[in-house]
C-alpha cells in the first residue's frame, strides 16, 4: 500500500468515528466518555497481547486494528471538546520519535549497541520533562501496570542508568538473603513485616528474570496457564471416577497432577 493510500485509508477512518460520534450515529458511541472507555482499551490491549503470543498474522492484524480504534476514539471525543485532534497525537508522536533519534535524524554518531540506545532515551525522556515534573527516569512508569511488568520496568531502566550489579552472582545472594529475612519475619508473627519481606523476595526474582532476558509477567502467566491444564487433567480423571474433592486424597491428587505433567511432555495433553 502506497503512502498516499494509507493517508486515505487513515482519513476514512477518521470520518467514520466522526460519523458514528454524530447526531446521526450510533447511541453507544455518543454516549462514550474517556472515563468510560477505560476497560475497552484495557481489554483490547490484552486480546492484542493474547493475539501476540499465538503469533497468528490474521488475528494479530484484527486486535491491533482494534487498539487503533481506541486511540481513533479518544482522539474523536477530545477533537469534540476542542482539546486535540488525531493529527495532532501524529504531529506529536512523529517529532517525538525524531527528538529521541538524533543519531538517525540529527547527525549524531550512532551509539554503539543497543544498550547505548536506551541510556540516551533515556536521558533523552527526561530531558523533556516539564517544569513541575518529576524528572526521574522512573518516574513516569505507570502504577496501572501490572506490579510483575511494572517492577520489571523500574529495574530495566535503572540498569540503563548504570545502577545494576555487574553479572548475576550478587543477584543470586540477594535473593538467598531475601528469603532469610522472609522467614525470619513470618516467624516473628508479624503480618506487616512479613508482607514487606514478601514483596521484597518477589522484587528481587522479577531482577533474576531481567538477567535471564525473560519476562517475569509472561512467564508467570504460562506457569498459571500449565496449572490450570493440570488442574483440569485432576478434575476430568475424578468425574470419570465419579469422585469429588473432598472424596480424594491428597496422594491421590499428586499422582494425576503427575500424570498430566507426563502426558503434557508427551504431547498428549493440552487441553
Amino acid at each position: 500500500m502506497s503512502q498516499k493510500t494509507a493517508q486515505g485509508k487513515f482519513a476514512e477512518l477518521l470520518d467514520v468515528m466522526a460519523r458514528l460520534r454524530s447526531d446521526h450515529g450510533c447511541p453507544w458511541d455518543k454516549e462514550q466518555t474517556h472515563v468510560s472507555l477505560k476497560p475497552c482499551l484495557l481489554e483490547e490491549t490484552y486480546e492484542l497481547l493474547d493475539a501476540l503470543e499465538e503469533g497468528d498474522p490474521r488475528k494479530l492484524k484484527e486486535e491491533l486494528g482494534d487498539v487503533l480504534l481506541q486511540v481513533v476514539f479518544h482522539s474523536q471525543i477530545a477533537s469534540e471538546e476542542g482539546r486535540f485532534t488525531a493529527q495532532d497525537v501524529i504531529s506529536q508522536l512523529t517529532e517525538k520519535l525524531i527528538r529521541r533519534h538524533p543519531y538517525v535524524f540529527a547527525g549524531e554518531p550512532l551509539p554503539d549497541d543497543a544498550a547505548a540506545v536506551l541510556k540516551q532515551r533515556m536521558q533523552i525522556k527526561t530531558s523533556e520533562r516539564k517544569a513541575g515534573e518529576s524528572k526521574s527516569a522512573l518516574g513516569n512508569i505507570s502504577k496501572a501496570m501490572p506490579a510483575l511488568a511494572r517492577a520489571q520496568s523500574i529495574t530495566r531502566r535503572a540498569s540503563h542508568l548504570g545502577f545494576d550489579w555487574p553479572d548475576i552472582g550478587p543477584v543470586w545472594n540477594k535473593i538467598a538473603e531475601e528469603i532469610e529475612e522472609l522467614k525470619h519475619a513470618a516467624r516473628s508473627g508479624d503480618k506487616a513485616r512479613t508482607g514487606e519481606e514478601l514483596g521484597d523476595l518477589l522484587f528481587s526474582i522479577v531482577n533474576l528474570a531481567r538477567f535471564f532476558d525473560v519476562e517475569a509477567e509472561q512467564v508467570l502467566a504460562q506457569t498459571i496457564d500449565r496449572f490450570t491444564r493440570r488442574f483440569h487433567y485432576i478434575e476430568e480423571q475424578l468425574q470419570k471416577q465419579n469422585k469429588s474433592f473432598d472424596q480424594s486424597t491428597l496422594e491421590e491428587m499428586d499422582l494425576l497432577w503427575e500424570e498430566a505433567k507426563k502426558l503434557e511432555i508427551e504431547g498428549a495433553y493440552s487441553t
